[in-house]
């Protein structure tokens, strides 16, 4: 990456990375194992860029919003999207995303009803 972050999955296959090496930039001491990256350095560019937005805002969800122009519970569930990924869950695919893989001809009607109610 350009910017000298991360990456936060697989450039090859998109699994997660694991930290296998730290490096002293003065002495040189190495120290080998294998590490999880934090939670924070694992997330995507979009929910990154969203904590970012999240914490200039002081933690202040009204200007969060205000800043994506996007409605409050819009704001809000991006949010709680956030906090999955911190966590490690998978989110669940948001209504608007099953909505376009249906109107792409992704998944049937029937698929879609079965992601909107949760079962699948």
């Amino acid at each position: 990456m350009s910017d000298g972050s991360l990456p936060s999955k697989c450039p090859s296959c998109g699994d997660r990375l694991l930290v296998v090496k730290l490096q002293c930039v003065s002495c040189g001491t190495e120290v080998n194992g294998e590490y999880d990256m934090c939670p924070v350095c694992s997330l995507d560019e979009e929910h990154s860029a969203l904590l970012k937005l999240f914490l200039d805002s002081r933690g202040n969800l009204k200007e969060v919003q205000r800043k994506l122009s996007v409605s409050y519970p819009t704001a809000r569930l991006r949010m709680e999207e956030l906090f999955r990924a911190l966590k490690g869950d998978v989110p669940p695919a948001a209504p608007t995303d099953i909505l376009e893989k249906l109107r792409t001809g992704e998944i049937d009607v029937e698929t879609a009803e079965r992601l909107l109610s949760g079962e699948e």
